[in-house]
C-alpha cells in the first residue's frame, strides 16, 4: 500500500460498497476494450473480469498518486517484466506497469496485470538481482490470482471482496494511510477468518514461483534470498514502523529459510546480468529522489558500489542539470561508444539536447537511434517532442503511431493533443486531450473535452473525426454512468 495526500478518497470508499453491481464499457478504437465487469461469482471468465477491473483501477490510481515520469526507466521496467513473464505462469495475461514518485520501499501487483513500483525500490535494491526478485515475486501473486483467491472461499464473494480491497489500495494511495490498509485488509478479514495463514501461504507460493522464474530467465535466485535478508534486517531495525511493503509482505524466519532451501536447488538457465545498466537506472531513480541535492545521489551511488560507467553517467546527468550541456553530451557519447548495446545512452543524450532546447540535435540523435531501434519508445517520445518545435506535422504523424502502439500511455496522448493543435487538426487534438483525461481518471472533464472536439471537427468539416468523437462519447458516457454508481 502507498501513502500520499488525499485527493479523492470518497471515490475509493464508495468503490468498496458498489463495485459488486458495476458494468460499463470503454469500447476499443484499435485499443483494448476496457469494459468494466459485472462482479459476482467466480467463473471461467474471472481472470478477464479481473483484467478489466485492474485497468479501471489503474485510471483512478493515475488520478490520485504522483507518477514518476521517466520513459527510459519505464521501458527498462517493462523489459524486466517481459523477460520474467514467460516463466511466471501468467498465461495470456497482458501486463502494464506504473511508476510512483515516492522514495519509500514499495512494489505492488493489482489483479488484471498491473505491476507498480515506487522510485524508492531502486534506492533500496542495490543490484539488479535484488530488484528483479521483487518483480518476480509480484508476478507470482498475479499468476496465482492471490487477491481473488484470498477474498473468500465462497465463489459468490470473491470478486466483490477483491474490489473492496482495491478500494483500500486507492485510499492508501490517495493519502488515507493506515485507514486504507485497514480497508484493504479488513475487507478480506471479514470473509476469511484465517487470513494470516492464507497470507503466509500466498507469500510462500509467490516466492516459489518467483524463484523459479528468476532461474529460468537467467537470474540468480540467491538474489531473492539476499533481498529477504536485507528486508528482515530493515524490519527489525525500524520496529513498528517498517516500510509499507514489509507490512504487506512480512519476511519471517521460516519464509527466509524456505527461500534459501529452494534457491540452492535451482540451476540457472543461460545466465543473464546487467548490473551496469541497472546502476544507470538506479542513478536516474536516485536523482529523482534527491532532486534538490543531486550530489547526494551521486555520493550514495558511489558508496554503494556502483560500476564506473554508472558513476560517469550520473555525473553527466548532473552536469546537464547544471547547464553544462556540452560536457554532459561528451560523456554520454563516450559511454555510448564504449557500451553500444545500451540504447538508453544515446536516448539520454537526445533527452539532454531536448531539455537544453537544442531541438535539431535532439531530432538528429533520436532519428539515428531509431534507425537501429525502430520502436524504442523513449527515443520516439523525445523525437516527437523535439519535432513539435520544428515540424509539428511530422510530430503529429509519429504520435498517431505511438498512441496506436501504446494506448495506455498518457504522455503520448498529451503530446498528440499539442501536435494536432499545431498542425491544424483541432478536432483530433481535442479528442487526444479527452483520451488523456480518461486515461488519468478524469472522466467528466474528458466528456466535456469531447464536446469541444465535436465543435472543432464541425468547423473543420472533418467527417472522420466527427464519427470517431461520437463513438468515443458513447463509450465515455457509459464509463461515467458506471463511475456514478460508486
Amino acid at each position: 500500500m502507498l501513502h500520499f495526500r488525499p485527493t479523492n478518497a470518497r471515490w475509493a470508499c464508495a468503490l468498496a460498497l458498489s463495485l459488486g453491481t458495476l458494468c460499463a464499457s470503454l469500447p476499443s478504437h484499435g485499443y483494448d476494450d476496457y469494459r468494466l465487469p459485472t462482479l459476482g461469482g467466480a467463473s471461467a471468465s474471472a481472470s478477464n473480469e479481473e483484467f478489466r477491473l485492474g485497468r479501471a483501477w489503474l485510471r483512478q490510481f493515475r488520478a490520485q498518486a504522483p507518477q514518476w515520469q521517466d520513459p527510459i526507466v519505464s521501458d527498462y521496467l517493462e523489459s524486466l517484466v517481459a523477460r520474467l513473464a514467460p516463466y511466471s505462469q501468467l498465461g495470456s495475461l497482458q501486463t502494464t506497469t506504473v511508476m510512483v514518485d515516492n522514495r519509500s520501499l514499495n512494489a505492488f501487483a493489482v489483479p488484471g496485470g498491473v505491476v507498480g513500483i515506487n522510485s524508492g525500490l531502486f534506492a533500496f535494491a542495490e543490484d539488479e538481482g535484488s530488484f528483479v526478485s521483487v518483480i518476480a515475486h509480484e508476478l507470482g501473486h498475479l499468476s496465482q490470482r492471490h487477491y481473488a483467491r484470498g477474498s473468500a472461499r465462497a465463489e459468490q464473494t470473491q470478486l466483490p471482496a477483491m474490489a473492496a480491497m482495491l478500494a483500500g489500495m486507492l485510499i492508501a494511495a490517495s493519502g488515507g494511510g493506515d485507514a486504507g490498509i485497514a480497508t484493504a485488509m479488513g475487507s478480506q478479514a471479514a470473509l476469511i477468518q484465517d487470513q494470516l495463514a492464507y497470507s503466509r501461504r500466498f507469500e510462500q507460493e509467490a516466492d516459489r514461483i518467483g524463484l523459479q522464474a528468476m532461474a529460468d530467465a537467467g537470474y540468480d535466485p540467491e538474489a531473492m534470498v539476499r533481498m529477504f535478508d536485507t528486508m528482515q534486517r530493515l524490519s527489525r531495525l525500524q520496529g513498528g514502523t517498517p516500510p509499507e511493503f514489509l507490512l504487506t509482505h512480512p519476511v519471517s524466519d521460516s519464509r527466509l529459510s524456505d527461500a534459501q532451501a529452494r534457491a540452492s536447488q535451482l540451476s540457472v538457465a543461460s545466465r543473464y546480468t546487467s548490473d551496469t545498466l541497472y546502476d544507470m537506472m538506479r542513478a536516474r531513480a536516485l536523482l529523482s529522489i534527491y532532486r534538490n541535492t543531486p550530489q547526494q545521489a551521486a555520493s550514495r551511488l558511489a558508496q554503494e558500489g556502483a560500476e564506473a560507467p554508472a558513476l560517469r553517467y550520473i555525473d553527466a546527468l548532473i552536469a546537464a542539470q547544471n547547464g553544462q550541456t556540452d560536457r554532459a553530451l561528451q560523456t554520454l557519447d563516450q559511454l555510448a561508444n564504449e557500451l553500444p548495446d545500451y540504447g538508453m545512452l544515446p536516448a539520454t543524450a537526445a533527452q539532454v539536447a531536448l531539455e537544453a532546447q537544442r531541438y535539431d540535435d535532439a531530432i538528429d540523435r533520436s532519428q539515428r537511434l531509431l534507425r537501429l531501434m525502430p520502436h524504442y519508445l523513449p527515443a520516439q517520445l523525445t523525437l516527437a517532442e523535439a519535432q513539435l518545435q520544428r515540424d509539428p506535422n511530422a510530430a503529429y504523424d509519429l504520435l498517431r503511431e505511438i498512441t496506436t502502439q501504446h494506448p495506455e500511455n498518457p504522455q503520448g496522448f498529451n503530446l498528440l493533443a499539442e501536435a494536432a493543435g499545431r498542425s491544424g487538426f483541432n478536432g483530433w487534438g481535442h479528442l487526444a486531450r479527452a483520451e488523456h483525461l480518461q486515461l488519468t481518471g478524469r472522466i467528466d472533464r474528458a466528456i466535456r473535452q469531447l464536446g469541444i472536439a465535436k465543435d472543432a471537427a464541425q468547423q473543420e468539416n472533418d467527417a472522420q473525426a466527427l464519427a470517431r468523437i461520437e463513438q468515443r462519447r458513447e463509450a465515455f458516457l457509459e464509463y461515467r454512468e458506471a463511475l456514478e454508481k460508486f
